[in-house]
């Protein structure tokens, strides 16, 4: 049954995809916050068809924690889930994401209007150099910073690997750093097409406010995230235990 439902989600989910896009292609003679909106719309009806279809529902916790006006966001990132469902939490968004996302057509186009922030992981300096200039202009803007600090999804449980961007990024822009905890991996693993029946957490953390040394501020923003994550991963464990379903220990790339 798992296998039938994540078959039809998967069908469901791409179409909405499609269809969407293909408005937001319109929307991209509109203002930015158009695409904005239809992004968040792709975000909603994906959450609700993964509820709907599989019987994967989603918690948020904290949310009165969330400040307002310019910010980061340092979310943990274990799937592909978490890069839509975050959405409807921000009122103007701009993500750090990997340059090779915007030569998607109309995807790619559609973050390129959404003014989106590109990496060239193969420029080095040069790369954070550009990082930095962007993201100071969009958040002086009022916008809302999400990245997150590993860089690439990473397996429930694996060993964390945050890299300093996040620190140059906290440090240049001076505003506060909010940290995200979730256990979606669980219930969306990376490497499988299967959509688990359960419960999605994302739990927002105390922010961290602007002004600590930059090693300091790595150092909780770890440790925060990952003791936080650490339980969540353990509660939907159990969850899914309960159903008689046992999530294997991924091997992280």
């Amino acid at each position: 049954m798992i296998v039938l439902r994540s078959i039809l989600y998967n069908i469901l989910f791409y179409l909405n995809l499609f269809v969407l896009l293909l408005v937001a292609f319109v929307a991209m003679l509109l203002p930015k916050i158009a695409v904005i909106r239809m992004s968040q719309l792709w975000g909603r009806i994906s959450v609700w068809l993964l509820r709907v279809v599989c019987g994967t529902r989603v918690e948020f916790r904290g949310l009165e924690k969330l400040p307002t006006g310019p910010l980061i966001v340092a979310a943990k990132h274990q799937s592909t889930w978490e890069t839509f469902a975050l959405l409807r939490l921000f009122d103007d968004f701009t993500f750090v994401v990997k340059r090779e996302l915007m030569w998607i057509p109309i995807f790619g186009w559609c973050m390129w209007r959404a003014r989106m922030i590109p990496v060239d992981r193969s420029a080095g300096t040069q790369a954070l150099n550009n990082m930095l200039a962007r993201a100071k202009e969009e958040v002086q803007t009022g916008r809302q910073l999400v990245i997150f600090p590993e860089g690439t999804r990473r397996a429930p449980g694996a060993e964390p690997r945050y890299r300093f961007g996040v620190a140059h990024l906290y440090a240049e822009i001076g505003v506060p750093c909010v940290p995200v905890a979730l256990n979606s991996g669980l219930f969306w693993p990376r490497r499988a097409f299967t959509r688990l029946p359960g419960t999605i957490v994302v739990e927002i953390l105390d922010p961290i406010p602007p002004g600590m040394d930059k090693t300091a501020f790595m150092a909780r923003l770890q440790e925060v995230t990952e003791t936080a994550t650490a339980r969540l991963i353990e509660e939907g464990r159990r969850e899914l235990a309960a159903q008689g379903i046992t999530v294997p220990v991924e091997r992280p790339a």
